[in-house]
């Protein structure tokens, strides 16, 4: 595993804060125009062979939280991945498609306080292998997609969706199952 190459760092924006922070990359992969912020301690962005990213936006805040990108993803214009808190991990499996402006989220972004109890504490986000996310997806915190599944054009994810399986709405509710796609 390789850090970020000089060359990549010139085309993107990264910004590290904290102790023992780190961004891992295997192999070779295209990235550009991407932001990446990690602040708090013991937070990993491992981003794998053949990633290619354009134009994202990449937030790990807190600690011993890290984002996985898994072999031959791409991850689109306008994309967010935000792994928030503590011991939170969002991951993306291998040959992944994001398309344009998906946001994936951990951690709805301020605690909420009920009784001296923060009620909304961030989740994992996972996303199996071979899925094909549209354009302006939004999928919340404790989703997991299953293999091979697609998410619809606009919907808001905010439960998880087994293996084979085409989910839209908002709410995303499955609509197919059974179903396979192509690159």
């Amino acid at each position: 595993m390789n850090q970020l190459t000089f060359f990549q760092t010139l085309k993107n924006k990264i910004k590290i804060k904290g102790q023992n922070n780190k961004i891992l990359v295997d192999g070779t992969i295209k990235i550009s125009k991407t932001k990446v912020v990690i602040k708090g301690s013991n937070n990993t962005l491992h981003i794998k062979n053949g990633v290619k990213m354009n134009g994202s936006f990449i937030e790990i805040v807190g600690d011993n939280c890290q984002i996985i990108i898994g072999k031959n993803s791409i991850i689109g214009d306008g994309c967010y991945l935000s792994a928030k808190e503590k011991d939170i991990t969002l991951t993306i499996g291998d040959d992944c498609m994001l398309s344009r402006n998906a946001k994936l989220m951990t951690s709805d972004g301020h605690p909420i306080v009920q009784n001296a109890q923060v009620i909304n504490c961030a989740k994992d986000i996972i996303l199996s292998d071979k899925i094909w996310i549209a354009d302006n997806v939004v999928i919340l915190k404790g989703v997991h997609i299953g293999a091979n599944s697609v998410i619809g054009i606009g919907s808001v994810l905010t439960k998880s969706i087994p293996c084979n399986a085409i989910a839209a709405g908002n709410p995303a509710k499955i609509v197919k199952e059974g179903i396979s796609w192509e690159h």
